[in-house]
């Protein structure tokens, strides 16, 4: 059964959407069975991976909303050898159509469990806002990727970000962890950077990933190319900083799962 990774921060412009695409190419490389889920109404997960917003037929509002499948939304993406379930403008109408509905936060994991077994990983995109459709993404998820920047105010959205994560633990997902917090845009010469990721090691621990994500120009100019970093330039410090992460995503779950087999044993 695929794991199930949101990936969260209600602050925008961390780099969210850019792991996310660069994530789901990556782990694609290594050969696992990818489903990027694209619950922004930017839909910039979706242009990312070549799935032109414009001139979708069906999107993850169909989705949320009942009109169709996960199986009958879902698009293979231009390059990268994964799939993508669209988002694009549509997706706001869901948060008003579902603020009535049943069950209206298990939307996702309800459509997400008809296709589980089909994939390795599944990494959901969450809008960059604490509202119905992120709580959609952390109810159906395993576990949060946090991204975030080495900056002050990150420190404070982190806090809030948390404090979501517990409640919707305690209330409607009782699996919820936090999978990660991964540093973004990291500049090792800014003595501010330096001074919070420190910090971060000190509260989270092994929680926060060994990778960083460096600023670089190619991982910001592949979009506009519609394609994920890896298929823009393989040999830049961005690509291959997420290909990293991919291979530290999947040793540190192997470890988890050689634990839980040696504790049951």
């Amino acid at each position: 059964m695929a794991r199930i990774i949101a990936i969260a921060n209600q602050k925008g412009g961390v780099g969210k959407t850019t792991t996310c695409v660069n994530l789901a190419a990556s782990l694609a490389a290594m050969r696992k069975r990818v489903l990027l889920v694209d619950l922004d109404p930017q839909g910039n997960a979706s242009m990312g991976s070549g799935v032109d917003k414009y001139s979708l037929e069906r999107s993850s509002y169909d989705v949320l909303v009942g009109a169709c499948s996960v199986e009958e939304a879902m698009q293979p993406a231009a390059e990268g050898g994964f799939s993508v379930l669209p988002a694009n403008g549509d997706v706001t109408a869901a948060e008003v159509e579902l603020i009535q509905a049943d069950g209206r936060e298990r939307r996702l994991r309800t459509a997400l469990g008809l296709v589980q077994s089909n994939f390795d990983y599944i990494l959901i995109d969450c809008p960059p806002s604490l509202n119905l459709l992120t709580l959609n993404g952390l109810v159906a998820a395993d576990g949060v990727i946090i991204a975030m920047q080495c900056e002050y105010f990150a420190l404070e959205g982190l806090s809030a970000l948390l404090d979501t994560v517990e409640q919707v633990k305690s209330s409607v997902n009782v699996g919820l962890e936090v999978e990660g917090i991964l540093r973004t845009m990291y500049d090792p010469r800014n003595s501010l950077t330096n001074a919070v990721s420190g910090q971060l090691h000190e509260h989270f621990g092994d929680k926060v990933y060994r990778t960083v994500i460096p600023r670089n120009v190619r991982l910001a100019e592949a979009p506009s190319h519609g394609v994920p970093a890896m298929h823009y330039d393989k040999y830049s410090r961005g690509s291959r900083a997420y290909m990293a992460l991919a291979g530290e995503m999947i040793r540190r779950e192997e470890r988890l799962l050689s634990s839980d087999n040696g504790s049951g044993a």
